[in-house]
């Protein structure tokens, strides 16, 4: 009897499918040499499933189900709601995974298509053809394959006399003409669901590692007289997947490229492709420049006509039209059109900039809103802040927002001037265009129109120096 568990499922829905994907991501990945679990490293800043999950979406309706293991609580927690898990307690190879599955799906009729999180490569449009193949031609269970130039590790697909899938051959086991066979199995399937639960009690582990592997189904169902097809993949790198550090470091060059070519293709400028950073969830507009060392992460979307760094990084963020942002930091925010931003400015979370404001060099901003055509010019810290229209902001102008134990609002009203190296203790409010003596440490409410100063009068000691000075 195998030990399962199931988490978060829907029975309902999962019978009401012809086709159920799953996804098995229970390695450890031991050549990464990581204690994060293999499927959760990142490739283009996602973990490397979520590919295989964005794939899977464009088939099915349903949600897949995904075989976790090793450090499964990590996985479940990255992935979230947006798929079924089945838990394999204990890691005893592919074989042994579907097995858990079969106990799981016990009523399923239809067909299952199983993959890998750790090809992130892999196309919709590839499995949609698997699928489709395999329902055309009735089989019980239908391989995905490809033709590689160095087929050295992988499985070799043996065909008979009438070129039908005799079996796959592990490397270990093949002979020296066997090696010669460049068509190899990608570990893609297709199945027949009744007929996989039929042979899978038959997968035996008689192996070194004590493992069932998936593979077996394939000659046992040849044993059985069933019909196991082929469909070869017109492109190899489909089933690339990185299994150490080297590796990975291709995996993110190759899937980099993949992202930079489809927005070039959209009419976005990237003056040095090698140089830029690009998640795959991030949205560009035609006419945007990229300069390079530009980083840009997450949901953030970015309107036309914009000028993107060099040496920026944007994150989570929203960026207008006609944008100007270099040498800087954006996370979390919304930046409206024809704004300009840098160099050396750091934008944290909840911040708004409107339109046509301007946040010059070294400038923090958290928390705040800067009003319409406003103006944060430069070595400035502000912090939950609301700037009306038409602002400026002296150069060294401080929001002292936090007492130590909680943080205060500053109110800085249309048209006001706050004069240079000025700290606006909060909570305080300036009014409509006021004016802030520079220096000044404002503690009290500045009413409209009106002219807020707190400094030490300035004494003047003439001759001072003659006396301090050593004869």
């Amino acid at each position: 009897m195998v030990d399962f568990v199931v988490q978060n499922w829907h029975e309902g829905d999962l019978f009401m499918s012809a086709l159920k994907i799953l996804i098995l991501a229970t390695g450890k990945g031991k050549r990464m040499k990581s204690k994060l679990p293999k499927v959760l490293h990142h490739v283009c800043g996602v973990p490397m499933v979520q590919y295989v999950l964005w794939e899977a979406e464009k088939l099915c309706a349903q949600k897949p189900l995904v075989v976790v293991g090793y450090k499964g609580e990590e996985v479940t927690a990255a992935l979230g709601e947006q798929v079924e898990y089945v838990r394999q307690e204990e890691q005893l190879g592919t074989g042994h995974a579907v097995k858990v599955v079969s106990h799981s799906l016990q009523g399923f009729n239809g067909d299952l298509l199983v993959l890998y999180g750790d090809t992130p490569f892999i196309s919709a449009a590839t499995l949609d053809k698997l699928a489709a193949a395999h329902r055309e031609k009735k089989a019980a269970a239908t391989l995905l394959s490809v033709e590689v130039a160095d087929p050295a590790g992988y499985g070799r697909i043996v065909r008979d006399g009438d070129n039908r899938v005799a079996g796959i051959v592990e490397e270990s086991e093949a002979s020296a003409a066997e090696k010669l066979i460049t068509e190899v199995n990608t570990g893609i399937y297709c199945f027949r669901f009744s007929d996989l639960t039929e042979i899978i009690p038959d997968i035996q582990a008689n192996n070194a590692q004590g493992e069932y592997y998936f593979i077996d189904v394939v000659s046992l169902l040849r044993r059985k007289g069933r019909v196991v097809e082929v469909v070869k993949s017109d492109d190899p790198s489909e089933i690339l997947g990185p299994n150490d550090r080297k590796a990975l470091a291709e995996t993110e060059r190759v899937m980099r490229g993949k992202i930079i070519n489809r927005w070039l293709e959209e009419g976005v400028t990237f003056i040095d492709p090698a140089a830029a950073y690009v998640d795959p969830r991030v949205k560009l507009s035609a006419d945007t420049t990229v300069f390079p060392g530009t980083v840009l992460y997450g949901k953030t979307s970015v309107g036309g006509n914009c000028r993107l760094g060099p040496y920026t990084q944007i994150t989570e963020s929203e960026i207008g039209s006609g944008c100007r942002i270099l040498f800087s930091v954006v996370n979390q925010a919304r930046i409206s059109d024809n704004v300009e931003v840098g160099p050396y400015a750091n934008i944290r979370p909840g911040t708004v900039v409107e339109s046509r404001a301007r946040v010059g060099d070294f400038v923090e901003l958290k928390n705040s809103r800067i009003g319409l055509g406003s103006k944060v010019p430069h070595l400035s810290y502000i912090g939950d802040c609301r700037i009306g229209t038409g602002v400026n902001i002296g150069a060294g102008t401080i929001t002292c927002n936090y007492d130590g134990g909680a943080k205060h609002q500053t109110v800085i009203k249309d048209g006001a001037f706050i004069g240079s190296n000025t700290s606006l203790v909060a909570p305080v409010t300036v009014g409509e265009n006021s004016l802030t003596g520079a220096g000044s440490t404002i503690t009290k409410d500045v009413p409209d129109r009106a002219l807020g100063i707190a400094r030490a009068r300035q004494v003047t000691k003439d001759n001072w120096t003659r006396h301090k000075r050593k004869d």
